[in-house]
Protein backbone atom coordinates (compact mmCIF):
# COMPACT_ATOMS: atom_id res chain seq x y z
CA UNK A 1 0.00 0.00 0.00
CA UNK A 2 1.24 3.51 -0.72
CA UNK A 3 2.07 6.44 1.09
CA UNK A 4 -0.45 8.46 -0.64
CA UNK A 5 -3.21 5.68 -0.17
CA UNK A 6 -2.19 5.69 3.47
CA UNK A 7 -2.38 9.46 3.92
CA UNK A 8 -5.23 9.82 1.99
CA UNK A 9 -7.12 7.72 4.76
CA UNK A 10 -6.46 10.17 7.05
CA UNK A 11 -8.35 13.43 6.34
CA UNK A 12 -6.00 16.21 5.72
CA UNK A 13 -2.77 14.49 5.79
CA UNK A 14 -2.50 14.45 1.73
CA UNK A 15 -3.40 17.90 1.30
CA UNK A 16 -0.91 19.01 4.35
CA UNK A 17 1.80 16.96 2.56
CA UNK A 18 0.97 18.67 -0.93
CA UNK A 19 1.12 22.24 1.35
CA UNK A 20 4.21 21.07 2.34
CA UNK A 21 6.10 20.41 -0.89
CA UNK A 22 4.80 23.27 -2.49
CA UNK A 23 6.24 25.48 0.07
CA UNK A 24 9.44 23.63 -0.83
CA UNK A 25 9.60 24.36 -4.18
CA UNK A 26 8.90 28.14 -3.39
CA UNK A 27 11.77 28.31 -1.49
CA UNK A 28 14.22 26.55 -4.06
CA UNK A 29 12.94 28.22 -6.91
CA UNK A 30 15.15 31.48 -6.63
CA UNK A 31 17.72 29.52 -6.70
CA UNK A 32 17.00 26.83 -9.53
CA UNK A 33 15.81 30.07 -11.64
CA UNK A 34 19.29 31.73 -11.40
CA UNK A 35 21.08 28.54 -12.33
CA UNK A 36 18.58 28.19 -15.19
CA UNK A 37 19.65 31.88 -16.78
CA UNK A 38 23.18 31.87 -15.52
CA UNK A 39 24.69 28.81 -15.34
CA UNK A 40 22.40 26.22 -17.84
CA UNK A 41 21.58 29.04 -20.32
CA UNK A 42 24.70 30.27 -21.05
CA UNK A 43 26.04 26.78 -20.92
CA UNK A 44 23.78 25.56 -23.41
CA UNK A 45 23.90 28.43 -25.58
CA UNK A 46 27.84 28.37 -25.97
CA UNK A 47 27.52 24.32 -26.80
CA UNK A 48 24.91 25.94 -29.81
CA UNK A 49 27.68 28.83 -30.48
CA UNK A 50 30.46 26.50 -31.13
CA UNK A 51 28.71 24.95 -33.92
CA UNK A 52 28.39 28.65 -35.96
CA UNK A 53 30.53 31.30 -36.98
CA UNK A 54 29.12 34.42 -35.98
CA UNK A 55 30.94 38.39 -35.62
CA UNK A 56 28.13 39.41 -33.36
CA UNK A 57 27.37 41.83 -37.32
CA UNK A 58 26.16 39.47 -39.83
CA UNK A 59 23.97 36.26 -39.59
CA UNK A 60 25.56 33.51 -37.99
CA UNK A 61 26.51 30.38 -39.97
CA UNK A 62 26.22 26.44 -39.45
CA UNK A 63 29.69 25.38 -39.93
CA UNK A 64 29.87 22.08 -37.95
CA UNK A 65 32.89 21.49 -36.60
CA UNK A 66 35.01 23.54 -38.02
CA UNK A 67 36.10 25.56 -34.69
CA UNK A 68 36.65 21.88 -32.98
CA UNK A 69 38.88 21.33 -35.59
CA UNK A 70 40.87 24.69 -35.53
CA UNK A 71 41.52 23.98 -31.38
CA UNK A 72 44.19 21.20 -33.00
CA UNK A 73 45.75 23.41 -35.67
CA UNK A 74 45.49 26.94 -33.79
CA UNK A 75 49.38 27.36 -33.28
CA UNK A 76 48.61 30.15 -30.67
CA UNK A 77 47.27 27.20 -28.59
CA UNK A 78 49.98 25.12 -27.31
CA UNK A 79 51.64 28.47 -25.72
CA UNK A 80 48.35 29.73 -23.71
CA UNK A 81 47.56 26.31 -22.29
CA UNK A 82 51.37 25.74 -20.86
CA UNK A 83 51.03 29.35 -19.19
CA UNK A 84 47.84 28.41 -17.52
CA UNK A 85 49.46 25.29 -16.31
CA UNK A 86 52.47 26.76 -15.12
CA UNK A 87 50.38 29.56 -13.72
CA UNK A 88 47.75 26.75 -12.22
CA UNK A 89 50.23 24.58 -11.00
CA UNK A 90 52.69 27.64 -9.38
CA UNK A 91 49.45 28.82 -7.17
CA UNK A 92 48.56 25.13 -5.74
CA UNK A 93 52.18 24.87 -4.54
CA UNK A 94 52.40 28.37 -3.40
CA UNK A 95 49.55 28.62 -2.12
CA UNK A 96 48.88 25.43 -0.14
CA UNK A 97 52.61 25.67 1.04
CA UNK A 98 52.44 28.92 2.91
CA UNK A 99 48.72 28.93 3.20
CA UNK A 100 49.44 26.12 5.59
CA UNK A 101 52.55 27.18 7.33
CA UNK A 102 50.57 30.88 8.31
CA UNK A 103 47.89 28.94 9.68
CA UNK A 104 50.65 26.81 11.67
CA UNK A 105 52.22 30.04 12.95
CA UNK A 106 48.40 31.72 14.10
CA UNK A 107 47.59 28.47 15.32
CA UNK A 108 50.52 28.69 17.39
CA UNK A 109 50.05 31.93 18.87
CA UNK A 110 49.25 31.87 22.41
CA UNK A 111 48.32 35.58 22.29
CA UNK A 112 44.44 35.39 21.54
CA UNK A 113 44.72 39.42 20.53
CA UNK A 114 47.68 38.50 18.45
CA UNK A 115 46.01 35.78 16.88
CA UNK A 116 43.13 37.78 15.61
CA UNK A 117 45.45 40.62 14.11
CA UNK A 118 46.96 38.32 12.29
CA UNK A 119 44.06 36.86 10.77
CA UNK A 120 42.85 39.87 9.98
CA UNK A 121 46.30 41.50 8.26
CA UNK A 122 46.74 38.00 6.72
CA UNK A 123 42.76 38.15 4.97
CA UNK A 124 42.46 41.63 4.35
CA UNK A 125 44.53 41.68 0.69
CA UNK A 126 41.81 39.34 -0.54
CA UNK A 127 39.07 42.04 0.17
CA UNK A 128 40.39 44.36 -1.96
CA UNK A 129 38.97 44.46 -5.69
CA UNK A 130 41.27 42.91 -8.07
CA UNK A 131 41.04 46.66 -10.32
CA UNK A 132 43.26 47.93 -7.12
CA UNK A 133 45.16 45.60 -6.63
CA UNK A 134 46.53 45.32 -10.36
CA UNK A 135 46.95 49.11 -10.73
CA UNK A 136 48.83 49.02 -7.12
CA UNK A 137 51.54 46.61 -8.50
CA UNK A 138 51.70 47.93 -11.40
CA UNK A 139 53.06 51.19 -9.92
CA UNK A 140 54.97 49.10 -7.77
CA UNK A 141 56.90 47.07 -10.28
CA UNK A 142 57.20 50.06 -12.74
CA UNK A 143 60.97 50.45 -13.44
CA UNK A 144 61.47 54.09 -13.50
CA UNK A 145 59.22 55.19 -10.21
CA UNK A 146 58.30 52.08 -8.76
CA UNK A 147 59.22 51.32 -5.05
CA UNK A 148 61.09 48.08 -5.49
CA UNK A 149 63.38 49.70 -8.28
CA UNK A 150 64.01 52.50 -6.51
CA UNK A 151 64.93 50.56 -2.91
CA UNK A 152 67.18 48.18 -4.91
CA UNK A 153 68.95 50.77 -6.89
CA UNK A 154 69.47 52.27 -3.40
CA UNK A 155 72.03 49.41 -2.22
CA UNK A 156 73.24 48.45 -5.86
CA UNK A 157 70.97 46.16 -7.15
CA UNK A 158 69.91 46.39 -10.61
CA UNK A 159 66.06 44.38 -10.93
CA UNK A 160 65.16 43.33 -14.42
CA UNK A 161 61.58 45.24 -15.63
CA UNK A 162 59.47 42.32 -14.00
CA UNK A 163 56.28 43.30 -15.75
CA UNK A 164 57.65 43.89 -19.23
CA UNK A 165 60.44 40.71 -19.85
CA UNK A 166 59.04 37.93 -21.21
CA UNK A 167 60.63 35.79 -18.60
CA UNK A 168 59.51 37.78 -15.39
CA UNK A 169 55.95 38.76 -16.20
CA UNK A 170 54.31 35.56 -15.47
CA UNK A 171 56.32 35.14 -12.16
CA UNK A 172 55.41 38.86 -11.17
CA UNK A 173 51.37 37.89 -12.13
CA UNK A 174 52.20 34.71 -10.09
CA UNK A 175 53.58 36.66 -7.22
CA UNK A 176 50.69 39.67 -7.43
CA UNK A 177 48.22 36.58 -7.16
CA UNK A 178 49.63 34.88 -4.40
CA UNK A 179 49.86 38.44 -2.55
CA UNK A 180 46.10 38.99 -3.50
CA UNK A 181 44.55 35.21 -2.74
CA UNK A 182 46.44 33.39 0.28
CA UNK A 183 44.30 34.72 3.02
CA UNK A 184 41.39 32.80 1.33
CA UNK A 185 43.47 29.74 1.69
CA UNK A 186 44.91 30.67 4.52
CA UNK A 187 41.73 30.58 6.24
CA UNK A 188 40.52 27.03 5.05
CA UNK A 189 44.19 25.67 6.68
CA UNK A 190 43.22 27.69 9.63
CA UNK A 191 39.54 25.97 9.67
CA UNK A 192 41.02 22.73 9.07
CA UNK A 193 44.02 22.66 11.38
CA UNK A 194 41.70 23.47 14.14
CA UNK A 195 39.28 20.05 13.70
CA UNK A 196 42.94 18.38 14.41
CA UNK A 197 41.76 16.59 17.55
CA UNK A 198 44.17 17.87 20.60
CA UNK A 199 43.57 14.83 22.68
CA UNK A 200 45.50 12.47 19.66
CA UNK A 201 48.61 15.59 19.77
CA UNK A 202 48.77 15.24 23.25
CA UNK A 203 48.89 11.49 23.00
CA UNK A 204 51.52 12.09 20.81
CA UNK A 205 53.83 14.27 22.65
CA UNK A 206 53.44 11.93 25.97
CA UNK A 207 54.75 8.95 24.16
CA UNK A 208 57.82 11.03 23.72
CA UNK A 209 57.37 12.57 19.58
CA UNK A 210 58.48 15.27 18.43
CA UNK A 211 57.32 18.33 17.18
CA UNK A 212 58.20 16.97 13.24
CA UNK A 213 56.80 13.81 13.99
CA UNK A 214 53.50 15.23 15.36
CA UNK A 215 52.93 17.36 12.41
CA UNK A 216 54.18 14.27 9.67
CA UNK A 217 51.80 11.48 11.27
CA UNK A 218 49.22 13.39 13.25
CA UNK A 219 48.32 16.52 12.05
CA UNK A 220 49.42 16.66 8.13
CA UNK A 221 47.20 12.99 7.41
CA UNK A 222 44.22 14.84 9.21
CA UNK A 223 44.61 18.51 7.42
CA UNK A 224 44.99 16.19 3.99
CA UNK A 225 41.06 16.67 3.22
CA UNK A 226 40.91 20.29 3.83
CA UNK A 227 44.39 20.31 1.28
CA UNK A 228 42.75 18.18 -1.03
CA UNK A 229 39.56 20.54 -1.11
CA UNK A 230 42.20 24.01 -1.01
CA UNK A 231 44.17 22.46 -4.24
CA UNK A 232 40.85 21.80 -6.04
CA UNK A 233 39.63 25.74 -5.17
CA UNK A 234 42.91 26.90 -5.92
CA UNK A 235 43.45 24.83 -9.62
CA UNK A 236 39.58 25.91 -10.79
CA UNK A 237 40.27 29.86 -9.55
CA UNK A 238 43.72 29.57 -11.59
CA UNK A 239 41.80 28.91 -14.70
CA UNK A 240 39.96 31.81 -14.04
CA UNK A 241 43.03 34.57 -13.82
CA UNK A 242 41.88 37.52 -16.35
CA UNK A 243 41.83 40.85 -14.12
CA UNK A 244 45.24 40.88 -13.07
CA UNK A 245 46.44 39.93 -16.56
CA UNK A 246 43.98 42.41 -18.33
CA UNK A 247 44.90 45.39 -16.40
CA UNK A 248 48.43 44.89 -16.19
CA UNK A 249 50.14 43.20 -18.55
CA UNK A 250 47.23 42.45 -21.01
CA UNK A 251 48.38 38.86 -22.31
CA UNK A 252 52.18 40.29 -23.07
CA UNK A 253 54.88 40.83 -23.02
CA UNK A 254 54.96 38.80 -26.35
CA UNK A 255 52.05 36.50 -25.38
CA UNK A 256 53.90 35.24 -22.12
CA UNK A 257 51.01 36.12 -19.51
CA UNK A 258 48.21 35.21 -21.95
CA UNK A 259 46.40 32.47 -20.08
CA UNK A 260 43.22 30.63 -21.79
CA UNK A 261 40.37 32.82 -20.46
CA UNK A 262 42.74 35.97 -21.75
CA UNK A 263 42.79 34.30 -25.16
CA UNK A 264 39.51 33.53 -24.99
CA UNK A 265 38.32 37.42 -24.38
CA UNK A 266 40.32 38.26 -27.27
CA UNK A 267 38.84 36.21 -29.55
CA UNK A 268 35.91 37.16 -28.24
CA UNK A 269 35.32 40.38 -27.66
CA UNK A 270 38.37 41.58 -29.59
CA UNK A 271 38.28 39.90 -32.61
CA UNK A 272 34.67 39.03 -32.25
CA UNK A 273 34.63 35.54 -33.19
CA UNK A 274 32.37 33.99 -31.04
CA UNK A 275 31.72 30.62 -32.49
CA UNK A 276 35.72 29.90 -32.00
CA UNK A 277 35.40 31.77 -28.56
CA UNK A 278 32.50 29.76 -27.72
CA UNK A 279 34.77 26.61 -28.67
CA UNK A 280 37.69 27.50 -26.50
CA UNK A 281 35.09 28.01 -23.55
CA UNK A 282 34.18 24.36 -23.94
CA UNK A 283 37.63 23.24 -24.11
CA UNK A 284 38.31 24.97 -20.54
CA UNK A 285 35.29 23.59 -19.66
CA UNK A 286 36.44 19.96 -20.36
CA UNK A 287 39.71 20.40 -19.02
CA UNK A 288 39.33 22.01 -15.64
CA UNK A 289 36.10 19.05 -15.52
CA UNK A 290 38.52 16.17 -16.49
CA UNK A 291 41.62 17.72 -13.93
CA UNK A 292 39.14 17.80 -11.41
CA UNK A 293 38.08 14.22 -11.81
CA UNK A 294 41.74 13.34 -11.87
CA UNK A 295 42.18 14.15 -8.63
CA UNK A 296 38.93 12.82 -7.03
CA UNK A 297 40.60 9.61 -8.30
CA UNK A 298 43.62 9.93 -7.08
CA UNK A 299 43.08 11.16 -3.71
CA UNK A 300 42.59 8.26 -1.93
CA UNK A 301 46.71 7.89 -2.38
CA UNK A 302 46.77 11.06 -0.31
CA UNK A 303 44.03 12.01 1.23
CA UNK A 304 43.16 10.75 5.01
CA UNK A 305 39.32 10.11 4.96
CA UNK A 306 38.77 7.69 8.03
Amino acid sequence: MSNDTIEARRPGALLQRRRAEAAGWMFVSPAVLLFLVFVAGPFVFAIVLAFLKWDLLTQPEFVGMANFERLFSDPELPGVLWNTFVFAFASIVTHLLFGLLLALAVNSLISRVVGYFARVAIFFPFLISWAAVSLLWKYVLDPTFGYVGQYAAMVGIELPNFLADPAWALPAIIFIDLWHTLGFTFIIMLAGLQTVPSELIEAARTDGASSWQIFWTVTLPLMSPTMFFATIITFIGAFQIFDPIQIITKGGPQGSTTTIIMYLFEKGFQAFDMGYAAAVALLVFVIVMGVTLLQFLGRRRWVHES
